[in-house]
């Protein structure tokens, strides 16, 4: 057992004025009484009594403290990796590592499965991604950039022909230990336990290295499980994700066993209003004393998330260092220098020694080297100081995270730029409004510098320069729009707003009419059925009235991918368009779209978003973009005008749902969030809008909410892929995992209209009702009711 004086300790001769006689050393976990000393820990020997001038030093046996302090510099980082780009993913590894090294860092931490990239979905289930991740490993250690500097990478891992989420910690060349991950997400856009088994706590076995790996750093074998490093002057354990959110989380063990440094690698994606949690979670780990340090993936990796970084380092739970939330940056290294021996004031709480001297006694893996220095050895060095947390408003994540992650989809899938149908309503100005916002920031890091994305938005520009370029300007050449009106549907007004808000943010704008297409549509239909349909307003049925308003939808999407696929040509360029989808979260989840129209498209960036949020960042648009065209959408009323337009009637999607957009917020965060069926939620909206609507104008707002919901599922099944930022959203890829061929849920309408009917008799008691449900009840916030 090693033996170190404290910080604290250390100073006693000085502050009693005298010099002792006997210097009397004891581990940490003995307990000291003068003249009669005695243990409770059975591991720790007996003591013999202390002279009566010897001054006592208690001792942590997990490091050296030195006399004035012991200052390590550490590093986080965030990385914008990609699925399977092992080339890419690597380079970026490296590069966080040389700038973590020239700041002075001993220790890096990456984000999750850093190698190959998190979201590999089944890919992780081919031999072919754990060969490759561990040849990309011997690339990267086998480098002197990466030298004298513990790094902790992720990976996939086999043990036993058993797949595992693991990292990797090396140093000079040579593998210090595996840490599989123990705690697995499985839930919400998670499915980790479909690639990977969970390691068992505190169990640790030998490893044998790949062939690759044995070659390179002469080790044939390392211990893989759940171990503690210790190295010369300090002590760290690595968690994994999930299990920072699990209950009992790893590093209460591991901080009760000493260890001053905890190292959690993530894989965590943007949703609205989460940061605080994940935050909270972080710096609840080192409140009790020690060092968290957190690191995350950033951008889009290739699917529907967006992995919104935020590394940050917490000392004693104070955040210290925190990394950007959005950005376009691909490498972004946080670096601060902290004292550990701070941590021995915030560990010395008598309960928590009673807790650790009973705790499980993790494996060590001994490293030679040295994390920490003397304060007075470099004035240069500058503790890290607490700082505040940062959140961006709802509005402003709403701004940043689709425009990152539109920027990364643009760039890496090589297209020429995007295409949006302009309506003239609050949906596709939002969906613009984004695009306009992904410009913004890529002038911005274009002037500042930044080479990666001067080199994209040169491709997407080859003969302009770009440094020299405003938004307006880049989003001329990136994005395109266009209104496609009807003559007698389409009002002067959206007409209008449409081409003065793409002029505003400077977009590629054209005009055009599609009766031509719809009347011939239309021609073919009733010469070959002998019959002509008709508007509800001319007096047809509401099958005819359907039929005609999806000609015209329809219609729009196929124009939508023939401009997006010909624009760039009359344009002088080639290649095509990604055309962006408008359908909110909330039509979705009613299925207020049709199949195959505008909300067809190749992605969506709104369509994890509710109507209420949407107009709230158009709101703050408006004011932050310079943009006052903006509040006219507001303003207008919101409509499809699939419908004519004539002196007493002008189309309303809320009048056409028969729900406002405020209750469906409503409805869908009870589904999928609260997890309640008809009858639940019809119960629960009771007590929540008593107020406002008897128990029966509950049931019907329930009912109707459910009938749509059941017969529009399918429409989920085809939905564009959205960018993924509500924790109610429907999308059926793997998030909300549901049948699309539902029955009529008789069995909770007949529940419902049976205790209806007992109320009407006046044999079911309302306020004994009211108060049993009254409890369980939680606050308008925690329902997530629109403020």
């Amino acid at each position: 057992m090693p033996y170190s004086v404290s910080r604290s300790a250390s100073h006693l001769s000085g502050v009693l004025g005298a010099k002792p006689e006997v210097l009397v050393i004891y581990p940490a976990n003995a307990f000291v009484k003068s003249h009669n000393v005695k243990t409770q820990n059975s591991r720790a020997e007996k003591l013999q009594a202390v002279p009566s001038r010897a001054i006592p030093i208690v001792l942590d046996n997990t490091a050296h403290h030195s006399i004035m302090g012991r200052l390590a510099t550490i590093s986080t980082c965030q990385l914008n990796q990609w699925a399977l780009d092992f080339d890419g993913n690597r380079d970026r590894i490296v590069e966080a590592i040389r700038q973590a090294k020239a700041a002075g860092s001993k220790l890096i931490l990456t984000p999750e499965l850093c190698i190959p990239g998190y979201g590999l979905l089944d890919h992780f289930q081919e031999l072919d991604t754990f060969s490759h991740s561990w040849e990309v490993l011997a690339e990267i250690i086998k480098l002197p950039d990466t030298h004298d500097i513990i790094i902790d990478l992720g990976l996939p891992v086999r043990h036993n022909d058993v797949p595992y989420n693991a990292r990797v910690l090396a140093l000079n060349g040579k593998i210090l230990a595996i840490r599989p991950k123990i705690d697995l997400c499985n839930d919400g856009n998670y499915r980790e336990m479909r690639y990977f088994t969970p390691w068992t706590r505190y169990r640790v076995d030998t490893y044998t290295l790949p062939s690759e790996i044995q070659e390179l750093t002469g080790q044939t074998e390392v211990s893989i499980g759940d171990i503690i490093f210790q190295t010369l002057d300090a002590t760290f354990a690595s968690e994994l994700c999930e299990e920072l959110w699990t209950p009992d989380s790893p590093h209460i063990q591991y901080s009760l066993n000493g260890a001053e440094i905890i190292l959690n690698s993530s894989g965590s994606h943007h949703e609205l209003r989460k940061l605080d949690t994940r935050i909270n979670l972080i710096t609840n780990a080192s409140k009790s004393g020690g060092v968290y340090m957190y690191s995350n993936q950033r951008g889009c990796d290739g699917d529907r998330l967006y992995y919104d970084g935020c590394s940050l380092i917490a000392i004693n739970g104070q955040t210290v260092a925190q990394g950007s939330q959005f950005s376009l940056r691909e490498i972004e290294v946080i670096t601060s220098t902290v004292d550990l021996d701070d941590i021995w004031s915030a560990r010395q709480s008598r309960s928590r020694g009673m807790q650790a001297i009973k705790a499980h006694e993790f494996k060590r893996v001994k490293v030679d080297f040295a994390m920490t220095q003397k304060s007075q050895s470099d004035r240069n060095l500058r503790i890290a100081k607490a700082i505040e947390p940062h959140y961006h408003k709802p509005e402003e994540e709403i701004a940043l995270g689709p425009a990152c992650w539109l920027w990364d989809y643009l760039r890496r899938s090589k297209s020429e730029g995007y295409f949006v149908p302009l309506s003239g309503g609050i949906d596709s100005c939002a969906t613009a409004t984004i695009v306009f916002s992904m410009c913004r920031l890529v002038v911005a890091a274009i002037k500042e510098g930044d080479e990666k994305v001067i080199k994209d938005a040169s491709r997407l520009c080859p003969n302009d320069d770009v440094t020299k370029m405003s938004a307006q300007q880049f989003c001329g050449r990136v994005f395109s729009s266009a209104f496609m009106g009807m003559k007698e549907q389409s009002s002067k007004e959206t007409r209008s707003r449409a081409e003065k808000f793409a002029n505003a943010i400077g977009a590629h704008h054209i005009d055009c009419n599609i009766d031509e297409v719809f009347n011939a549509v239309k021609h073919l239909v009733s010469t070959t059925l002998n019959f002509e349909p008709k508007f509800k307003v001319h007096g047809g049925s509401k099958a005819e009235n359907l039929a005609l308003q999806n000609f015209q939808s329809r219609t729009r999407m196929i124009l939508s991918y023939a401009f997006g696929q010909l624009l760039p040509t009359t344009r002088g360029r080639e290649g095509g368009l990604l055309v962006l989808g408008s359908a909110n979260v909330d039509e979705a989840l009613r299925g207020y779209l049709t199949k195959y129209d505008c909300s067809s498209a190749d992605i969506n960036p709104i369509g994890g978003i509710s109507k209420t949020d949407l107009i709230r960042f158009i709101a703050w648009a408006e004011h932050a973009f310079e943009l006052p065209i903006l509040q006219e959408f507001i303003d207008a009323t919101p409509t499809a005008e699939l419908e004519p337009i004539t002196s007493d009637y002008v189309q309303s999607d809320e009048v056409d749902m028969g729900m406002t957009y405020k209750e469906l917020s409503v409805y869908g965060y009870l589904r999928k969030v609260r997890k309640f069926g008809l009858y639940s939620m019809w119960e629960k909206l009771c007590v929540d809008w008593q107020d406002q609507h008897t128990p029966q104008e509950v049931y019907k707002k329930v009912r109707d909410f459910m009938f749509y919901y059941r017969v529009n599922r399918h429409k989920m099944t085809t939905i564009t892929p959205a960018y993924y930022a509500e924790q109610y959203a429907p999308d059926d890829n793997r998030y909300d995992l549901r049948p699309f061929l539902y029955p009529p849920f008789e069995f909770a309408h007949r529940k419902i209209e049976n205790e209806l009917r007992l109320m009407e008799a006046g044999e079911a008691g309302g306020a004994k009702r009211n108060d049993r449900t009254e409890a369980s009840v939680p606050s308008k916030q925690q329902a997530g009711a629109p403020n």
